[in-house]
């Protein structure tokens, strides 16, 4: 389920992109409203025994669009922890595999594919359990995970270029824990 994670958690969005208030992720049309971040990428990078996942962003180099685009995306991964509605994750279930389908377009890519399958889980897993395992992940599976990997967890905040606008690790430790409801 963390691939549905990174997909589901905000997807990927920038201003070049067409689609305005009618694009389907919750938070892509945020930041399409909003205007702060100039694009945004959740990222989910698999290991063995651990794992990568968060969200990368490039703002305008202004404190408050900083600030404001750590918020949003907080404030989004709190959304999802509350409760996902089914269609919305059946839209994610579909864009991941849509994404994961394209990227094996290709020798190259097939065979970055297949290495780091044969890192990750020690085999070349096909494509029908991957696709049972994306199926597999319902909105209530997808709390458990927010719950456990992304609500009151010690956040990492990586910052590049004009980074006076973002927030403390405290700050943002502290509002990943605000309450839920």
């Amino acid at each position: 389920s963390s691939g549905i994670n990174a997909e589901y958690g905000v997807g990927s969005w920038n201003r070049a992109q067409g689609g305005g208030k009618l694009i389907p992720s919750p938070f892509a049309r945020k930041a399409f409203e909003q205007k702060y971040p100039q694009s945004y990428m959740s990222f989910n990078t698999c290991y063995k025994d651990t794992g990568l996942w968060g969200v990368y962003g490039v703002s305008e180099p202004d404190e408050d669009a900083v600030r404001k685009f750590v918020g949003a995306v907080q404030s989004e991964w709190r959304r999802i922890t509350r409760g996902a509605s089914p269609g919305e994750v059946q839209r994610a279930k579909n864009h991941l595999k849509t994404l994961m389908l394209a990227q094996c377009d290709g020798s190259t890519a097939v065979c970055e594919d297949i290495g780091r399958q044969m890192l990750t889980y020690g085999r070349r897993i096909p494509l029908a359990e991957i696709d049972a395992r994306i199926e597999a992940v319902t909105p209530s599976v997808l709390k458990k995970v927010m719950e456990e990997y992304v609500y009151d967890r010690d956040p990492v905040i990586i910052g590049l270029g004009a980074t006076e606008g973002l927030p403390d690790q405290l700050l943002v430790k502290f509002q990943q824990s605000s309450p839920l409801d």
